[in-house]
């Protein structure tokens, strides 16, 4: 049985995000796409027409005005668009700020698109056409990364402030989704120095099995892929901000053995720590064209 593809954003830009203006005029938006999952975030802001997209089995129309995204390890593909132009972003997550990251992750399993105000699509979209400009323009300055890094991180501001005020209905004090922040606030805390999902459930005061089928039925992920998935994120911002060597990143990161941090790192991004470093300080030219 193949496994599904993960889509990985390195290996299409090491500046840590694509951005893209898109319209109906752009072919491979209306053909059909094989299933697969990102290691990073995606983000539509639909300005006109609609699009159809099949997100963990479940179908989410996009429509004008409407700003929606997908996390990490959902599985998703295309079906269908009608006209349909706006922006798209691609965000690795060891830029997103884990306050927002937060806000992102502890909705349900499936988010579902919002509808903007005319003053919140004014100031998305000024926002996204400055950030695209600086993305295009800016390719070869010294401070290329930060600028582009910190409007990116402007736009996640703004889009984790307009799904925290929306009420999730009938969810919003359910014991998994509590459950599942209390478990993400101390994974943020305290992934440097436990790796083992049966210790998370002991803090939390509940069996493992538990915490697992919460985690599960709220993120679509085990406590296990949630663990790897933070030490992997802050491994890549040690190796992408950072000029500590990977011995010492294996050693913060609370790997005593060397060997296996760097077998865990190549597992999860293709490449070697070191690779990763490498790939990332090249000089960064955006790739053409890109998937959505």
């Amino acid at each position: 049985m193949k496994s599904i593809p993960v889509d990985q954003l390195q290996k299409k830009t090491g500046a840590g995000l694509q951005i893209k203006l898109f319209g109906p005029e752009d072919t491979q938006q209306n053909n059909t796409e094989i299933a697969h999952r990102d290691d990073h975030y995606i983000f539509f802001l639909l300005t006109n027409g609609s699009g159809a997209l099949m997100v963990d089995l479940q179908e989410i129309v996009v429509t004008a005005r409407q700003l929606y995204y997908i996390l990490p390890s959902q599985v998703h593909y295309r079906i269908k668009t009608d006209g349909a132009e706006g922006w798209f972003l691609a965000v690795d997550t060891s830029i997103i700020p884990p306050d927002l990251r937060a806000v992102f992750e502890n909705v349900l399993n499936v988010q579902f698109p919002l509808t903007l105000t005319d003053y919140e699509l004014k100031q998305y979209s000024k926002l996204l056409s400055l950030l695209h400009e600086e993305f295009i323009a800016r390719q070869h300055d010294l401070y290329y990364r930060p600028v582009i890094h910190t409007l990116a991180q402007s736009f996640l501001a703004m889009a984790a402030s307009t799904y925290h005020v929306v009420e999730v209905t009938g969810n919003k004090h359910t014991r998994s989704v509590e459950l599942v922040r209390q478990f993400k606030i101390l994974l943020s805390a305290q992934s440097h120095t436990i790796k083992s999902p049966s210790a998370y459930a002991s803090r939390l005061n509940v069996s493992p099995g538990y915490l697992n089928e919460a985690v599960k039925k709220v993120t679509g992920s085990t406590v296990s892929d949630l663990i790897r998935q933070e030490i992997f994120s802050e491994a890549k911002r040690l190796l992408f901000y950072s000029d500590a060597g990977v011995k010492q990143i294996a050693h913060e990161l609370g790997y005593s053995d060397y060997a296996y941090f760097i077998r865990f790192f190549r597992k999860a991004a293709g490449v070697s720590p070191l690779k990763f470093r490498m790939l990332n300080r090249r000089p960064l030219v955006p790739h053409p064209l890109f998937q959505l």
